[in-house]
């Protein structure tokens, strides 16, 4: 693949991640936060800790959005994309398993798109040796 077309594969792969993040995180927030109340009372938590949950999840994913849109310390922002993924998908193992196996796979999808975000760390260090 050429440099071009690779650039241009980059930048898709950022702007995807960019998506994901911020309407994933206005849906927790805006959209439908009563699914988010749902997966944590499943686990007993509610009241305030349930509201914080929710509402710091949903700015925590927004604001990884944002920041991959910034173009600043991409690497550090994948870093931190995996390790936010790893904590949910170890939290909603320990809420609910069953989301392993859910047809629309809130959990399995978890792996192309780390991978995803692999290629995004890994390409943004072949643009800055260049």
């Amino acid at each position: 693949m050429n440099n071009i077309n690779q650039d241009t594969l980059l930048r898709a792969a950022r702007y995807s991640l960019a998506f994901l993040w911020v309407f994933t995180g206005l849906t927790s927030i805006y959209f439908s936060p009563e699914i988010g109340y749902q997966i944590l009372a499943s686990a007993n938590i509610t009241g305030s800790l349930a509201d914080v949950s929710v509402y710091a999840g949903g700015a925590l994913d927004v604001a990884l959005g944002l920041w991959l849109l910034t173009s600043i310390r991409i690497k550090l922002c994948c870093i931190v994309q995996i390790t936010v993924i790893a904590v949910y998908t170890v939290l909603l193992t320990f809420i609910d398993a069953s989301f392993w196996l859910h047809p629309f796979g809130p959990i399995t999808k978890n792996i192309p798109i780390i991978v995803l975000i692999i290629f995004v760390y890994s390409d943004t260090n072949r643009i800055d040796k260049t």
